[in-house]
Order: structure tokens, then C-alpha cells, then sequence
């Protein structure tokens, strides 16, 4: 009875399991171990533990389907992710041709999305009205899905979408020319994609330094978590036996000390675990904390240096008046050098305060988390507007970050006059940077829905054997989980073409930048020509009077 109230307390480990040393850590030794439960008679080996708990979950047999179907297939798979990179590819590529013809369909295909939602409102609404089910009838219910049933639903929902339709007419009516801006700025962010295109690999750095940083934080984690000071005590294998009252069990012990003398049979010092307390256990807690800080900040650091020097290289492409004579040879590599030899301490300052507010956001979840159960509705009420407050500060942080570091990349200031000036430059272009926004959002989303859709479907009816006619050369073999490699693939393609369209997207943000920053310093004048593109200057009906051989000036 001890023993068990002891497990209960937590006062001694459930068992104890053998471990041998490796690499300065304790790793249990799984071919000649045993591990005992304090209190039951017998012992159980290691591998009749696992082998015992893979049979009953028949994991073995899965586990080596899974690996026939992977060993089958894995180069099917490299071929449906070359497929994923060659679409994006193809995609950003082809912007440069049809992003007119795309946006107009894209834009069109919402207008019929939203007309055929207001047709079938309208037909359930009258039919919901012929049989006389009002709202009256229902009554106040928990039960959403009965609001179906009744007419005013459907009447809200009609009268919603009628309201996003005209507005949205509204828009293309009002903002016409702003969007064709915006389909010139996707034209020349493809363009100037296609003249760098080492720009759409960059993201394999980043990913790479983001592995380091991950890496290095949960080995220094790990060495942390265990270096707490151990704690030994008394333990019996069995203290039922006669001898063992007396014992003084779950006592600390020192385990270099000679054995003790006493009637209790199989006694020793054994480890019970790291104190969770004392002055060494709070200043490696304080450790923890500060290393997750450098996490967020590092890992911030990166992503803003990846912004960075992608904003310098496409800054180079706009400000280069003759294109491409006048781009640098290696303008990624130069943007990459000059970030880091000039603006590593901005990138460190925004991302510190971005850091910061995402600490604050981790602490309020944990703190949510632990006091869940005692919270009333009002305080539940209040700490969710906190969360909203600061997921939306957040969000707001990231894009003043990401224009401020193309201004760095720019004009090579500080962080805060970058900022600064990023914010008040698409302030006074608020309209602009909406419509631009939307559409290039709505553009990227379908390519990723082409990319991701079509490697999903070639995948499917090639691991399913529907694709007849190939040969047997270009068949795949006979899987036991087909759905196996079609996630596999539909995963990376979405990864590979998050990667590309994010490049692009940096792209086209940088391109605006510089465009709006073009109009506000320049005027077409010998001294002072424009740098935009030729369908630029005629969608805002201007024109350089620079003779093509003078010398520019950049702003």
C-alpha cells in the first residue's frame, strides 16, 4: 500500500527503466533490459512491451504496407512535385501574357458565383414562402440548422449578396483604372520574375536557415531540460516483505555513498527525477523563456531578411531604366551581400517587435489555457477581445514590417524612418493598395487551386491505375494505400507553389513601392524621367521627355 499511495503522489517513478550512456545522454537499452513496475511481481522486456502494443494496435503490418507503397512509388512522387514546381513555374511565366484575360475571368467567375447565389436564394426563398414557413412559426432554437427551413434566412441571405454584387459592380465601374494599374504591376512583376528567376529558389535558403534555427533551439532546450539537479530516494522493488517497515523508502539518498545496511531486501538508491525547485531550477526555467524569445526572434529575422533581399533584387529590376541592360549581373547575390553587410540591425529591430507581440499572444493563451475552468462568461468575453486585439496588432505589424523593409532595400535607411514612410507613401494611396491587394490575392489563390488541383488529380488517376495507355514503363505498381502518395504529392505541390507565388507576391508589393514612390519624385522631365514601364505611362496617359541616351537619375 505505500508504494501505490507513493505512484499516486508521484513521489517515485512508475517504473525503472535500465539505460546505457550515449553521446553524454541516458537512452534505454532495449535488447537486454527489463523494466519493473514497483509493486507487481514479474518483469517485462522492452521489446515485448512494443512488440506486444504494435500487434494490438496492428501497427507492424500497416507500417510495412506503408513502406512497400513508399519504396514503390517514391519516384512518382519527385515526378508529381517536378510537375507541382513546373506549373507554378509556367504560371508566373504566362502572367506576363494573359493576367489581362485571367483577372477578367477571375473577376467574372465571382459575379456569377455571387449572381447564381442571389438566384438560388430568391427560388428558396418563395418556395419557403408559398408553404407559409415564417420565422413566427419557429421560434427561438439552438438548433441552427432549422433556420434553413424558414424564409427570412434565405431572405438575409439574398438581400447579402445582392448588396456584394453591387458593390462589387460598383467597384469595376469606379475602379477601372486602378485595375488596370494592377494587372500592368502583375505584367511586370512576371516579367521581372522571368529576368531573375534564381529569385524563385530563394525560399530553399530560407526554409534551410529556419531548419538551423529550429535545430539549435531544441538542442539547447534539451540540454536544459536536463540539467536540473537530480534527486535520489530509497526504493524497494517489493515493500510488502517483512524488513522493509522500517526502511526509510522515498527518503533522498546519496547513490556514491556506501549501500546502506538494512533488512530490506533488494533496497537502493534509485533516481527519482530533477527538482522543480530551488534557485538552479528557476534560473534554468528563466533559460527556457529567454531561449524561446531568441526562437521567435531568429526565426523573425530570417523571414525578414528573405523579404529584404528579394525586395533589394526586384528594386534593382524597376530602377533600372533600361531593362535589362541595366540590371545587375547577380542581383540577387548583391542584394543578399548588401542586407547583410547594411540592415541587419533594422531587420533584428523589426523583428524584435514583432517578436514581442507574439510573446505577449503565446502568454495570454497559456494564461486562457490554465484559467479556463474558472472563468466566468465575462472574463472569458473580456481575454477574447485581448486575443482579437492582439491578432489583429499582429497582422498589422507584419505588414508594416514587410513595407518597411522594402523601403530598407530601397533607399537603405532605418527601420523606423522606413516605416514611416512606408505607411504615409500607401496612405495617400489607400485605393491602390486595396484594389491591388484583392486582386493579386485572388490571383495567387488560383494558381495555387490550379497547382495544387492538378498535381491532385494527375496523382489520383495515376495511383489509381486510370490512366490506361501509358505503357508499362509509366504505370505505377499495385499500392495497398494509394491515398498515400496522392497526399504526399498534393502536400508538396502546395508547399512548392506557397514558395513560388510568395516570391511573386514580394514581387509585385516591391514593384507598387517603387511605382508609387516613381509617380510622387518624378515628373517625365529630362532631369527627372520616369522609371515605370511603357503600358504604365500610357494607362496614366504620361510620357518621358528624356532622350533615350541621357544619363538617369534615380530618385
Amino acid at each position: 500500500m505505500p508504494v501505490l499511495q507513493s505512484l499516486e503522489r508521484e513521489l517515485c517513478p512508475g517504473f525503472l527503466l535500465p539505460s546505457a550512456p550515449v553521446l553524454g545522454r541516458c537512452f534505454p537499452s532495449p535488447n537486454s533490459s527489463q523494466f519493473e513496475f514497483p509493486g507487481i511481481s514479474g518483469n517485462t522486456s522492452i521489446d515485448q512491451g512494443i512488440s506486444g502494443l504494435l500487434d494490438s494496435l496492428n501497427a507492424r503490418d500497416i507500417s510495412v504496407k506503408i513502406f512497400e507503397d513508399l519504396a514503390q512509388s517514391w519516384y512518382w512522387i519527385l515526378v508529381a512535385l517536378g510537375v507541382a514546381l513546373v506549373l507554378s513555374l509556367l504560371f508566373l511565366l504566362l502572367l506576363r501574357l494573359v493576367a489581362g484575360p485571367l483577372v477578367l475571368v477571375l473577376i467574372l467567375g465571382v459575379l456569377a458565383v455571387l449572381a447564381y447565389g442571389i438566384y438560388h436564394c430568391w427560388k428558396e426563398y418563395q418556395l419557403l414562402r408559398d408553404k407559409g414557413a415564417s420565422i413566427t412559426q419557429l421560434g427561438f432554437t439552438t438548433n441552427l440548422g432549422a433556420y434553413r427551413s424558414v424564409q427570412e434566412t434565405w431572405l438575409v441571405a439574398l438581400i447579402v449578396l445582392a448588396v456584394l454584387e453591387g458593390i462589387l459592380l460598383l467597384m469595376l465601374v469606379f475602379l477601372r483604372q486602378r485595375i488596370r494599374i494592377a494587372i500592368a504591376l502583375l505584367k511586370e512583376a512576371s516579367r521581372a520574375v522571368g529576368q531573375m528567376m534564381s529569385t524563385v529558389f530563394y525560399p530553399l535558403v530560407t526554409f534551410v536557415l529556419l531548419l538551423v534555427c529550429i535545430a539549435y533551439w531544441a538542442m539547447t532546450a534539451l540540454c536544459l531540460a536536463t540539467s536540473g539537479q537530480p534527486q535520489y530516494v530509497f526504493w524497494a522493488p517489493n515493500a510488502s516483505l517483512p524488513g522493509c517497515e522500517a526502511a526509510p523508502l522515498n527518503a533522498s539518498c546519496d547513490p556514491m555513498a556506501p549501500p546502506a545496511n538494512s533488512s530490506c531486501p533488494g533496497l537502493v538508491c534509485a533516481f527519482q527525477g530533477y527538482l522543480s525547485t530551488g534557485p538552479v531550477q528557476r534560473s534554468l526555467f528563466n533559460l527556457q523563456i529567454y531561449g524561446v524569445l531568441g526562437l521567435f526572434w531568429t526565426l523573425n529575422w530570417v523571414l525578414a531578411l528573405g523579404q529584404c533581399v528579394l525586395a533589394g533584387a526586384f528594386a534593382s529590376f524597376y530602377w533600372a531604366f533600361h531593362k535589362p541592360r541595366d540590371i545587375p549581373t547577380f542581383p540577387l547575390s548583391a542584394a543578399f551581400l548588401r542586407t547583410l553587410r547594411y540592415h541587419t540591425g533594422s531587420l533584428a529591430f523589426g523583428a524584435l517587435i514583432l517578436t514581442l507581440v507574439q510573446m505577449v499572444r503565446v502568454i495570454l493563451e497559456y494564461i486562457d489555457h490554465k484559467l479556463r475552468v474558472a472563468q466566468n462568461p465575462v472574463a472569458r468575453c473580456i481575454m477574447c477581445c485581448f486575443k482579437c486585439c492582439l491578432w489583429c496588432l499582429e497582422k498589422f505589424i507584419k505588414f508594416l514590417n514587410r513595407n518597411a523593409y522594402i523601403m530598407i532595400a530601397i533607399y537603405g535607411k532605418n527601420f523606423c524612418v522606413s516605416a514611416r514612410d512606408a505607411f504615409m507613401l500607401l496612405m495617400r494611396n489607400i485605393v491602390r493598395v486595396v484594389v491591388l491587394d484583392k486582386v493579386t490575392d485572388l490571383l495567387l489563390l488560383f494558381g495555387k487551386l490550379l497547382v495544387v488541383g492538378g498535381v491532385g488529380v494527375l496523382s489520383f488517376f495515376f495511383f489509381t491505375g486510370r490512366l490506361v495507355g501509358l505503357g508499362k514503363d509509366f504505370e505505377s505498381a499495385p499500392l495497398n494505400y494509394y491515398w498515400l502518395p496522392i497526399l504526399i504529392s498534393v502536400v508538396g505541390a502546395y508547399v512548392i507553389a506557397s514558395g513560388f507565388f510568395s516570391v511573386f507576391g514580394m514581387c509585385v508589393d516591391t514593384l507598387f513601392l517603387c511605382f508609387l514612390e516613381d509617380l510622387e519624385r518624378n515628373d517625365g522631365s529630362a532631369a527627372r524621367p520616369y522609371f515605370m514601364s511603357k503600358a504604365l505611362l500610357q494607362i496614366l496617359g504620361k510620357k518621358n521627355d528624356a532622350p533615350p541616351g541621357a544619363k538617369r537619375k534615380k530618385p
